[in-house]
Protein backbone atom coordinates (compact mmCIF):
# COMPACT_ATOMS: atom_id res chain seq x y z
CA UNK A 1 0.00 0.00 0.00
CA UNK A 2 0.92 3.38 -0.59
CA UNK A 3 1.72 5.88 2.12
CA UNK A 4 -0.51 8.96 2.50
CA UNK A 5 -0.39 12.80 3.28
CA UNK A 6 -2.42 15.38 3.43
CA UNK A 7 0.21 17.75 1.73
CA UNK A 8 3.71 17.11 0.45
CA UNK A 9 6.51 19.69 0.21
CA UNK A 10 9.72 18.73 -2.13
CA UNK A 11 12.34 20.49 -0.77
CA UNK A 12 14.23 21.21 3.04
CA UNK A 13 15.45 24.54 2.83
CA UNK A 14 14.21 27.69 4.33
CA UNK A 15 11.15 27.70 2.00
CA UNK A 16 10.17 24.34 2.22
CA UNK A 17 10.86 24.37 6.17
CA UNK A 18 8.78 27.52 6.66
CA UNK A 19 5.57 25.94 4.65
CA UNK A 20 5.97 22.71 6.48
CA UNK A 21 5.95 24.57 10.02
CA UNK A 22 3.02 26.65 9.05
CA UNK A 23 1.02 24.11 7.83
CA UNK A 24 1.63 22.18 11.14
CA UNK A 25 1.15 25.70 13.39
CA UNK A 26 -2.22 25.40 11.69
CA UNK A 27 -3.01 22.34 12.61
CA UNK A 28 -2.52 20.32 9.25
CA UNK A 29 -0.18 17.99 10.99
CA UNK A 30 -0.23 15.13 8.05
CA UNK A 31 2.61 16.98 6.44
CA UNK A 32 5.46 15.29 4.56
CA UNK A 33 8.76 17.34 3.75
CA UNK A 34 11.10 15.85 1.23
CA UNK A 35 14.82 16.30 0.70
CA UNK A 36 16.61 15.28 -2.04
CA UNK A 37 20.43 15.29 0.05
CA UNK A 38 21.40 13.81 3.55
CA UNK A 39 20.74 16.87 5.10
CA UNK A 40 18.43 19.77 5.42
CA UNK A 41 19.24 23.25 3.91
CA UNK A 42 22.74 21.82 1.90
CA UNK A 43 20.99 23.67 -1.77
CA UNK A 44 20.70 27.37 -1.87
CA UNK A 45 20.04 28.24 1.75
CA UNK A 46 23.13 26.54 3.16
CA UNK A 47 25.32 28.75 0.77
CA UNK A 48 23.58 32.29 0.62
CA UNK A 49 25.28 35.54 2.59
CA UNK A 50 22.73 35.32 4.79
CA UNK A 51 21.41 39.13 3.91
CA UNK A 52 18.17 40.36 5.05
CA UNK A 53 16.67 43.61 4.07
CA UNK A 54 13.70 46.40 2.87
CA UNK A 55 15.49 48.25 -0.07
CA UNK A 56 13.33 46.98 -3.00
CA UNK A 57 11.81 48.52 -6.01
CA UNK A 58 8.62 46.66 -6.14
CA UNK A 59 5.88 47.50 -3.30
CA UNK A 60 5.34 43.30 -2.84
CA UNK A 61 9.44 42.59 -2.12
CA UNK A 62 9.13 45.31 0.52
CA UNK A 63 6.33 44.02 1.96
CA UNK A 64 7.24 40.43 1.91
CA UNK A 65 10.85 41.72 3.74
CA UNK A 66 9.10 44.12 6.10
CA UNK A 67 7.04 40.67 7.67
CA UNK A 68 9.80 38.69 7.40
CA UNK A 69 12.52 40.63 9.28
CA UNK A 70 9.61 41.05 11.98
CA UNK A 71 9.39 37.49 12.08
CA UNK A 72 12.79 36.94 12.48
CA UNK A 73 13.25 39.54 15.05
CA UNK A 74 10.97 37.73 17.36
CA UNK A 75 12.17 34.21 16.35
CA UNK A 76 13.92 33.77 19.53
CA UNK A 77 11.00 34.34 21.43
CA UNK A 78 8.58 33.03 19.32
CA UNK A 79 10.48 29.70 18.03
CA UNK A 80 13.03 29.24 20.94
CA UNK A 81 16.29 29.34 18.59
CA UNK A 82 18.79 32.46 18.47
CA UNK A 83 19.35 33.21 14.93
CA UNK A 84 22.43 35.81 15.90
CA UNK A 85 20.21 39.00 14.02
CA UNK A 86 22.85 42.26 12.62
CA UNK A 87 20.84 45.22 11.85
CA UNK A 88 24.08 46.72 10.27
CA UNK A 89 22.29 47.82 7.73
CA UNK A 90 22.50 47.91 3.87
CA UNK A 91 24.44 50.46 1.76
CA UNK A 92 24.10 50.90 -1.84
CA UNK A 93 26.80 52.65 -3.37
CA UNK A 94 25.80 53.92 -6.75
CA UNK A 95 28.12 55.52 -9.40
CA UNK A 96 26.31 56.50 -12.07
CA UNK A 97 23.32 58.62 -13.15
CA UNK A 98 20.92 56.07 -14.01
CA UNK A 99 21.24 54.03 -11.41
CA UNK A 100 21.30 57.19 -9.28
CA UNK A 101 17.31 57.79 -10.75
CA UNK A 102 16.15 54.38 -10.18
CA UNK A 103 16.84 54.63 -6.24
CA UNK A 104 15.43 57.90 -5.79
CA UNK A 105 11.96 56.58 -7.24
CA UNK A 106 12.38 53.30 -5.09
CA UNK A 107 13.30 55.08 -1.84
CA UNK A 108 10.20 56.90 -2.75
CA UNK A 109 8.57 53.83 -2.54
CA UNK A 110 10.08 52.49 0.14
CA UNK A 111 8.99 55.76 2.02
CA UNK A 112 5.56 55.17 1.47
CA UNK A 113 5.76 51.65 3.25
CA UNK A 114 7.40 53.13 6.14
CA UNK A 115 10.62 51.99 5.20
CA UNK A 116 12.66 55.35 5.95
CA UNK A 117 15.38 54.90 3.62
CA UNK A 118 18.18 57.46 3.29
CA UNK A 119 20.31 59.21 0.43
CA UNK A 120 23.91 59.80 1.90
CA UNK A 121 26.30 62.24 0.23
CA UNK A 122 30.05 60.67 -0.40
CA UNK A 123 31.13 62.34 2.97
CA UNK A 124 28.76 60.27 5.06
CA UNK A 125 29.49 57.28 3.34
CA UNK A 126 32.64 57.63 4.11
CA UNK A 127 31.55 57.69 7.80
CA UNK A 128 29.79 54.63 7.85
CA UNK A 129 32.77 52.43 6.01
CA UNK A 130 36.41 54.46 5.65
CA UNK A 131 36.79 51.35 4.32
CA UNK A 132 35.91 52.04 1.41
CA UNK A 133 37.23 53.48 -1.69
CA UNK A 134 34.20 55.86 -2.94
CA UNK A 135 36.04 58.45 -5.32
CA UNK A 136 33.63 57.62 -7.75
CA UNK A 137 30.84 57.19 -6.22
CA UNK A 138 27.72 59.68 -6.82
CA UNK A 139 25.84 58.85 -3.31
CA UNK A 140 24.19 55.98 -1.74
CA UNK A 141 21.08 54.41 -0.35
CA UNK A 142 21.26 53.74 3.80
CA UNK A 143 19.13 51.73 6.12
CA UNK A 144 19.81 50.98 9.16
CA UNK A 145 17.64 48.14 9.80
CA UNK A 146 18.66 46.20 7.25
CA UNK A 147 21.45 43.76 7.78
CA UNK A 148 22.31 40.21 8.72
CA UNK A 149 20.89 36.30 10.14
CA UNK A 150 22.69 33.29 10.57
CA UNK A 151 20.53 30.72 7.58
CA UNK A 152 21.46 27.45 9.73
CA UNK A 153 20.19 29.13 12.84
CA UNK A 154 16.61 29.86 11.19
CA UNK A 155 16.51 26.91 9.01
CA UNK A 156 17.18 24.50 12.74
CA UNK A 157 14.08 26.57 14.34
CA UNK A 158 11.53 25.98 11.65
CA UNK A 159 13.05 22.25 11.58
CA UNK A 160 12.58 21.73 15.30
CA UNK A 161 9.36 22.72 15.44
CA UNK A 162 7.95 21.78 12.68
CA UNK A 163 8.63 18.44 14.31
CA UNK A 164 7.47 19.30 17.35
CA UNK A 165 3.68 20.34 16.01
CA UNK A 166 4.13 16.29 13.77
CA UNK A 167 5.47 17.15 10.07
CA UNK A 168 7.10 14.14 8.99
CA UNK A 169 10.72 15.48 7.59
CA UNK A 170 12.58 13.37 5.86
CA UNK A 171 16.54 13.50 3.61
CA UNK A 172 17.59 11.05 1.33
CA UNK A 173 14.13 11.05 -0.78
CA UNK A 174 14.67 11.98 -4.11
CA UNK A 175 11.14 12.32 -6.36
CA UNK A 176 10.75 10.87 -9.46
CA UNK A 177 7.70 11.16 -10.97
CA UNK A 178 3.91 13.01 -10.21
CA UNK A 179 0.62 11.10 -10.69
CA UNK A 180 -2.10 13.29 -12.05
CA UNK A 181 -5.76 11.82 -12.23
CA UNK A 182 -8.44 14.17 -14.46
CA UNK A 183 -6.01 17.01 -13.91
CA UNK A 184 -5.53 17.06 -9.83
CA UNK A 185 -2.37 15.36 -7.80
CA UNK A 186 -2.79 12.54 -6.82
CA UNK A 187 0.47 10.90 -6.23
CA UNK A 188 3.99 11.40 -5.59
CA UNK A 189 6.64 8.77 -6.86
CA UNK A 190 10.22 8.54 -5.45
CA UNK A 191 13.53 7.25 -6.57
CA UNK A 192 13.30 4.12 -3.93
CA UNK A 193 10.41 2.97 -5.52
CA UNK A 194 7.92 4.53 -2.88
CA UNK A 195 4.67 6.25 -3.39
CA UNK A 196 2.83 8.72 -1.75
CA UNK A 197 -0.80 9.63 -2.45
CA UNK A 198 -1.49 12.94 -1.65
CA UNK A 199 -4.17 15.81 -3.29
CA UNK A 200 -1.58 18.49 -2.42
CA UNK A 201 2.28 18.94 -3.88
CA UNK A 202 3.96 22.45 -2.83
CA UNK A 203 7.19 22.65 -4.98
CA UNK A 204 9.87 24.54 -2.75
CA UNK A 205 12.65 23.14 -4.35
CA UNK A 206 15.15 26.33 -5.13
CA UNK A 207 17.36 26.37 -8.38
CA UNK A 208 15.63 22.55 -8.96
CA UNK A 209 12.24 23.68 -8.88
CA UNK A 210 11.87 23.63 -12.72
CA UNK A 211 13.05 19.89 -13.04
CA UNK A 212 9.99 19.15 -10.50
CA UNK A 213 7.56 21.37 -12.72
CA UNK A 214 8.44 19.05 -15.41
CA UNK A 215 7.42 15.98 -13.38
CA UNK A 216 3.81 17.46 -13.33
CA UNK A 217 3.73 18.55 -17.09
CA UNK A 218 4.24 22.06 -15.80
CA UNK A 219 6.82 24.89 -17.32
CA UNK A 220 8.13 26.50 -14.10
CA UNK A 221 10.71 29.14 -15.92
CA UNK A 222 13.28 28.95 -12.85
CA UNK A 223 16.94 28.70 -13.71
CA UNK A 224 19.73 27.38 -12.02
CA UNK A 225 22.81 30.19 -12.16
CA UNK A 226 25.65 29.63 -10.21
CA UNK A 227 27.21 32.30 -7.60
CA UNK A 228 29.96 31.90 -5.55
CA UNK A 229 31.52 33.67 -1.99
CA UNK A 230 35.14 34.28 -0.38
CA UNK A 231 35.60 34.79 3.26
CA UNK A 232 38.91 36.38 4.26
CA UNK A 233 40.79 35.83 7.76
CA UNK A 234 39.78 38.63 10.27
CA UNK A 235 40.89 42.29 9.37
CA UNK A 236 42.12 44.75 11.80
CA UNK A 237 39.53 47.70 11.91
CA UNK A 238 36.67 45.99 10.47
CA UNK A 239 33.77 45.19 13.63
CA UNK A 240 30.10 44.08 13.42
CA UNK A 241 28.58 47.97 12.56
CA UNK A 242 30.21 47.57 9.37
CA UNK A 243 27.21 47.89 6.65
CA UNK A 244 26.31 45.03 4.15
CA UNK A 245 28.37 47.27 1.36
CA UNK A 246 27.08 46.61 -2.25
CA UNK A 247 28.19 48.17 -5.13
CA UNK A 248 25.23 48.01 -7.07
CA UNK A 249 26.28 48.89 -10.90
CA UNK A 250 28.93 45.81 -10.12
CA UNK A 251 26.84 43.40 -8.47
CA UNK A 252 29.81 42.93 -5.83
CA UNK A 253 28.99 43.05 -2.21
CA UNK A 254 30.84 43.14 1.32
CA UNK A 255 29.98 42.20 4.86
CA UNK A 256 31.44 41.40 8.18
CA UNK A 257 32.22 38.14 8.97
CA UNK A 258 33.88 36.67 12.08
CA UNK A 259 36.21 39.34 11.96
CA UNK A 260 36.47 39.46 8.55
CA UNK A 261 34.99 40.11 5.30
CA UNK A 262 32.64 38.53 3.26
CA UNK A 263 32.85 39.08 -0.36
CA UNK A 264 30.13 38.15 -3.97
CA UNK A 265 30.04 39.20 -7.06
CA UNK A 266 27.63 38.11 -9.78
CA UNK A 267 29.03 36.88 -13.05
CA UNK A 268 26.44 38.40 -15.72
CA UNK A 269 28.07 35.50 -18.36
CA UNK A 270 27.10 32.77 -16.11
CA UNK A 271 25.44 30.04 -18.12
CA UNK A 272 22.62 28.18 -16.99
CA UNK A 273 23.58 25.15 -14.70
CA UNK A 274 23.67 23.04 -11.61
CA UNK A 275 27.32 23.24 -11.43
CA UNK A 276 28.75 24.25 -8.09
CA UNK A 277 32.63 24.13 -8.10
CA UNK A 278 34.46 27.52 -7.88
CA UNK A 279 35.32 29.38 -10.58
CA UNK A 280 39.05 29.98 -10.58
CA UNK A 281 38.54 32.62 -13.24
CA UNK A 282 35.59 34.72 -11.99
CA UNK A 283 37.23 34.23 -8.74
CA UNK A 284 39.90 35.97 -9.73
CA UNK A 285 37.79 38.79 -11.58
CA UNK A 286 35.60 39.01 -8.46
CA UNK A 287 39.24 39.76 -5.91
CA UNK A 288 40.11 42.49 -8.20
CA UNK A 289 37.28 44.36 -8.37
CA UNK A 290 36.81 43.60 -4.28
CA UNK A 291 40.21 44.87 -3.77
CA UNK A 292 39.65 47.98 -5.73
CA UNK A 293 36.63 48.65 -4.13
CA UNK A 294 38.03 47.85 -0.57
CA UNK A 295 41.73 47.90 -0.62
CA UNK A 296 42.29 46.27 2.65
CA UNK A 297 41.49 43.05 1.04
CA UNK A 298 44.46 43.33 -1.32
CA UNK A 299 46.65 42.61 2.17
CA UNK A 300 44.18 39.98 3.39
CA UNK A 301 44.24 36.42 3.57
CA UNK A 302 41.28 34.02 2.07
CA UNK A 303 40.09 31.75 4.97
CA UNK A 304 37.49 29.84 2.29
CA UNK A 305 35.14 30.12 -0.16
CA UNK A 306 32.43 28.31 -2.07
CA UNK A 307 29.44 28.50 -5.17
CA UNK A 308 25.93 28.05 -4.95
CA UNK A 309 23.05 28.70 -6.87
CA UNK A 310 20.53 31.73 -7.75
CA UNK A 311 16.98 30.81 -8.74
CA UNK A 312 16.73 32.71 -11.70
CA UNK A 313 13.03 33.44 -12.87
CA UNK A 314 12.82 35.92 -16.13
CA UNK A 315 11.51 39.02 -14.26
CA UNK A 316 13.93 38.44 -11.02
CA UNK A 317 10.16 37.95 -8.82
CA UNK A 318 9.35 34.49 -7.20
CA UNK A 319 6.42 32.49 -8.58
CA UNK A 320 4.06 32.03 -5.69
CA UNK A 321 0.85 30.33 -5.06
CA UNK A 322 -1.35 27.55 -6.85
CA UNK A 323 -0.73 26.65 -10.36
CA UNK A 324 -3.48 26.82 -12.82
CA UNK A 325 -2.73 23.83 -14.51
CA UNK A 326 -2.73 21.09 -12.05
CA UNK A 327 -5.44 21.28 -9.32
CA UNK A 328 -3.27 20.71 -6.00
CA UNK A 329 -0.11 21.85 -7.37
CA UNK A 330 2.07 24.95 -5.71
CA UNK A 331 4.66 26.73 -5.64
CA UNK A 332 7.25 28.59 -3.84
CA UNK A 333 9.97 29.09 -6.02
CA UNK A 334 12.09 31.45 -8.23
CA UNK A 335 13.28 34.44 -5.90
CA UNK A 336 16.47 35.19 -7.19
CA UNK A 337 18.75 35.73 -4.95
CA UNK A 338 16.73 37.34 -2.37
CA UNK A 339 14.74 33.92 -0.89
CA UNK A 340 16.28 33.65 2.52
CA UNK A 341 15.13 36.79 3.63
CA UNK A 342 11.87 36.20 2.31
CA UNK A 343 11.03 32.63 3.65
CA UNK A 344 9.86 33.55 6.76
CA UNK A 345 6.33 35.01 5.74
CA UNK A 346 6.28 32.91 2.30
CA UNK A 347 6.36 29.67 4.62
CA UNK A 348 3.16 31.30 6.26
CA UNK A 349 1.38 32.66 2.64
CA UNK A 350 1.46 29.10 1.25
CA UNK A 351 0.25 27.91 4.21
CA UNK A 352 -2.82 30.24 4.11
CA UNK A 353 -2.92 29.24 0.15
CA UNK A 354 -3.54 25.75 1.15
CA UNK A 355 -5.87 25.59 4.36
CA UNK A 356 -7.56 28.97 3.42
CA UNK A 357 -7.95 28.95 -0.42
CA UNK A 358 -5.65 32.44 -0.78
CA UNK A 359 -2.69 33.93 0.60
CA UNK A 360 -4.50 36.73 3.20
CA UNK A 361 -1.20 38.30 5.08
CA UNK A 362 0.37 39.78 1.97
CA UNK A 363 -1.32 40.40 -1.74
CA UNK A 364 0.95 38.15 -3.69
CA UNK A 365 -1.38 38.23 -6.99
CA UNK A 366 1.38 40.26 -8.55
CA UNK A 367 3.60 37.21 -8.08
CA UNK A 368 1.65 34.19 -9.28
CA UNK A 369 2.15 32.56 -12.37
CA UNK A 370 -0.27 33.64 -14.14
CA UNK A 371 1.92 36.74 -14.76
CA UNK A 372 4.05 34.68 -16.94
CA UNK A 373 1.18 33.75 -19.57
CA UNK A 374 0.13 37.55 -19.88
CA UNK A 375 3.60 39.30 -20.00
CA UNK A 376 5.92 40.16 -17.23
CA UNK A 377 5.24 42.84 -15.00
CA UNK A 378 7.76 45.12 -14.13
CA UNK A 379 10.76 43.03 -12.46
CA UNK A 380 12.75 43.42 -9.58
CA UNK A 381 15.07 46.47 -9.91
CA UNK A 382 17.42 45.73 -6.78
CA UNK A 383 18.78 42.55 -7.76
CA UNK A 384 22.59 41.50 -7.06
Amino acid sequence: MNRTADVVVIGGGIMGMSIAYHLAARGCSDVVLLEKEEQFGTGATGTNAGGIRHQFSTRVNIELSRRSIEMIERFPQEMDQEVDINLCGYLFLLDNDRDVVSFKENIALQHSCGIETELLDPSEIARFAPQMQIDDIICGAFYGKDGITDPHSVLQGYTTQARRLGAQLETGKSVSDIKMKAGRIQSVGLEDGTWIDTPTVIIAAGPWSGVIGELAGVDLPVDPVRRQIMVTRPIEGVGPDFPFMIDFSKSLYFHYESGGILTGMSNPDQPVGFDTSVDEAWRMTHFVNAAERMPVLESSEVLTEWAGLYEVTPDAQPILGKLPQVEGLYSCTGFSGHGFMHGPVCGLLLAEEVLDGSAKTVDIDSLRWERLESGLVAGEYNVV
